[in-house]
């Protein structure tokens, strides 16, 4: 049995199993229920869809799907709403049906070969005749993309991604080397591509199955932190992934012998362990330490000299610098490449600021720059520098880069062409990753003085590598370690308790503090009216800022009190629907609203950007690039153009297609590993209950050290006792500090 027609409403989609419930708008009027295991089924498809009906004991009698395509329609009233589903910009129902009545079934042929011919529908202009018909040029390919991936269970959404990645070649990647797609798109796992495999006639245990699952392995460990992975790990997380019986292990071992003598991965031997890398994040950690050890060059400067320009820049700045600034201030001037760290209220500031002076006074030329735009602008109001991104730094193209390592991303400042600077000072450095960090030093010039500067007990970044941690691990390169708290000496509960936090003990949770407060609630409801009254009328007034300025952190990302659920409540808070606001809801069930606080969830190399005047709205910069953890504000809706226009926290305005909007999240509430290298007005932290390896001291202390002026922790204090005392970080792989070893003794 066959039902045909638009699919006028996903009813219900569970995302862990896929199990839909949908209705089909046919071509007689009438809607049919469908239900079904389905990937792909979105809203203003049309589908032919084949399957039975069944009776449900509640709802009566369904039709079953058990498999579908999409189509072109080639009825009148299932053009009207084809038209008018927003496929084509500025054409809506209205427009839709009037274009059909005037052209019957010869509608789509006009379009493409007549499109002048539009302008004889009243309210069509001939520019406007010409932009329709060359939008539906333009998206005839898409369509027979979007219907031959249908084919495959891909949904629209992925399916326009996957095309605009690959244009025409599209074809011979799925038939060839389906594998490919979980590589370079996001949206598409090994599960994905392994079901297109298999549907081309690829074989379960094919060596080219194989092979793309060791390498897709290596790259997911990447996405959770790790340079490499142990072989026995290696190993079984692959034949997890293939699902092959336990012979299929020599296979797998045989692929990853064959993928070394490709050149595809490396293996080092450490401690009688097999450890496997991929072999451009071998490289890369190898270069980035042969670079650091290079720029770690030395200045002859006086003692004398040295102290009379920190006495001159004491009385100037009216500061008194302790002895580990100084120190600090000494090895800036002696050192090539120094690293800053210490912990909150240590003065690692009041010490860039001292150092910044210094430079100044010898005429050198600064950079400065942060991992996110929000630490950026941190640096900038501390410093009274500009300070940039990295990426910014490094001047980010949308070009494609010659090293297969950059997975096409291109950076102007490199080898060839460094930055021009005898300065280069980073902030945040606990959130920089190895891809990034190497990508800063092939930029940086000899001679350079490059100091690093960052919070060591911070959480690693989210990117592959252990960056800081390690160059501090292996003592190759010079640290300034601050430890005096002077913030403590102001009062600073946040302060004290961050300490103690990382030393293990227990902290101030008594209320006599101005800036650390803990409001005990006995259930998950009671703690979710707490932040919405935190969030939306108490501290605001308290600490003198706006409601969004204040952050919701939370260890998880499911659950009541995770993410999601905090997200949705507190947009329900914060930003209500009204009819003067336009929503746009995505079909996982996501509604995002004009006014809604948003976050970017992943890297786009490729989305442009501008910054435009404040008034005149003319163009004072543009580039490319959005990255995780980039914060903003919904400004517009525009369903003309299909488009969500999001300002960053930086100023820089982003225009996301439709097709993009899984890139974005809802931002009132966040995980604390994506608050990293932020700084907010207020910080509200709900802990009711939550897996131990989630619960840690290193992420509570990271939760903490983001507030400027207020702690709010509501919930469960036991659970705070509980993550002090649990000191259990996720193992992460990485070696940069080996490599600074290995290349240090070995007389570099």
């Amino acid at each position: 049995m066959e039902v045909e027609g638009t699919v006028s409403k996903v009813i219900y989609k569970n995302e862990r199993n896929q199990y839909m419930v949908f209705a089909v708008e046919k071509r007689d009027g009438e809607d049919e229920t469908c239900t079904g295991y389905l990937t792909g089924i979105e809203e203003g498809m049309y589908i032919l869809a084949k399957g039975e009906y069944v009776e449900h004991a509640s709802y009566g009698i369904q039709f079953k799907v058990s498999e579908y395509q999409v189509k072109m329609p080639d009825d009148l009233i299932s053009m009207e709403r084809y038209l008018g589903s927003g496929v084509i910009k500025g054409v809506g129902e209205i427009m839709a049906k009037r274009i059909v009545r005037h052209f019957g079934k010869d509608t789509f042929r006009i379009i493409e070969e007549e499109p002048e011919r539009l302008a004889e529908i009243k309210g069509i202009s001939e520019r406007k005749a010409n932009e329709i018909g060359v939008q539906f040029i333009e998206k005839q390919a898409t369509r027979e993309a979007l219907m031959f991936l249908s084919d495959f269970g891909i949904t629209p959404n992925l399916a326009v991604k996957i095309f605009n990645e690959y244009g025409q070649k599209m074809y011979s990647v799925i038939k060839e080397n389906p594998y490919q797609l979980a590589e370079d798109i996001s949206g598409v796992g090994f599960k994905i591509a392994d079901g297109i495999a298999a549907k081309v006639g690829i074989g379960a245990q094919s060596d080219f199955r194989i092979r793309a699952a060791l390498i897709y392995t290596l790259n997911q460990a990447a996405t959770i932190g790790h340079i490499y992975l142990p072989q026995t790990l290696l190993l079984k997380w692959t034949e997890q992934l293939l699902n092959l019986t336990n012979a299929a292990a020599e296979m797998i071992e045989t692929q990853l012998r064959n993928l070394q003598i490709d050149g595809k991965v490396v293996f080092q031997e450490r401690e009688r362990e097999l450890l496997v890398y991929a072999s451009g994040q071998y490289q890369r950690e190898k270069d980035t330490a042969r670079m650091l050890l290079e720029t770690k060059s030395t200045s002859r400067i006086s003692d004398d000299e040295l102290e009379e320009v920190i006495a001159e820049i004491e009385k100037s700045e009216k500061i008194r610098l302790d002895e580990l600034q100084r120190e600090a201030m000494r090895q800036a001037a002696r050192q090539g490449v120094l690293v800053i760290t210490g912990g909150p209220g240590t003065g690692k500031t009041t010490t860039i600021n001292a150092i910044i002076k210094y430079f100044e006074m010898k005429g050198l030329d600064m950079l400065l720059a942060a991992p996110t735009g929000r630490a950026a602008k941190r640096m900038t109001e501390a410093t009274g520098y500009k300070a940039q991104t990295i990426h910014r730094l490094l001047e980010l193209t949308g070009g494609v880069s010659d090293d297969e390592s950059y997975a096409g991303v291109r950076f102007e400042r490199n080898a060839g062409n460094p930055l021009e600077a005898d300065v280069v000072i980073i902030d945040e450095m606990s959130m920089v990753d190895l891809f990034l960090m190497h990508a800063l030093m092939l930029a940086v010039a000899p001679g350079t003085h490059l100091i690093l500067v960052g919070d060591e007990n911070q959480l690693p970044s989210v990117g592959a590598g252990n960056v800081l941690k390690d160059i501090i691990r292996s003592g190759c390169v010079p640290v300034a370690a601050l430890h005096k708290i002077f913030r403590q000496e102001e009062g600073s509960a946040i302060v004290e308790n961050a300490h103690k936090i990382n030393r293990g003990e227990p902290i101030r949770m008594d209320n006599k503090s101005r800036d650390f407060f803990y409001l005990p609630r006995d259930s998950v409801r009671t703690v979710m009216e707490e932040v919405d009254a935190l969030v939306s009328r108490k501290l605001p007034a308290y600490v003198g800022c706006k409601s969004t300025d204040i952050q919701v952190l939370t260890p998880m990302r499911s659950g009541d009190l995770g993410v999601a659920g905090l997200n949705a409540e507190l947009q329900r808070v914060l930003n209500p629907g009204n009819p003067r606001k336009k929503e746009k809801e995505l079909s996982s069930g996501t509604l995002f609203r004009e006014g809604d606080k948003v976050m970017q969830i992943r890297n786009n190399y490729k989305l442009e950007w501008a910054v435009y005047s404040e008034k005149g709205r003319y163009k004072i910069e543009e580039g490319v690039g959005v990255f995780n953890g980039d914060m903003g504000v919904i400004r517009e809706i525009d369903d003309y153009n299909e488009e969500v226009v999001v300002l960053f926290d930086d100023d820089r305005e982003v225009r996301y297609p439709y097709n993009l909007l899984d890139e974005l999240e809802l931002s009132y509430a966040i995980t604390i590993h994506k608050s990293q290298g932020s700084e907010y007005p207020a910080v509200v932290l709900p802990l009711f209950s939550g897996p131990r390896i989630l619960l840690n001291r290193n992420l509570l202390y990271t939760a903490v050290t983001r507030a400027r002026k207020c702690v709010v922790i509501v919930g469960n204090g036991r659970l705070v006792a509980d993550m002090i005392q649990n000191n259990d970080e996720q193992k992460r792989y990485s070696s940069l500090d080996v490599r600074l070893t290995e290349l240090y003794n070995g007389g570099f």
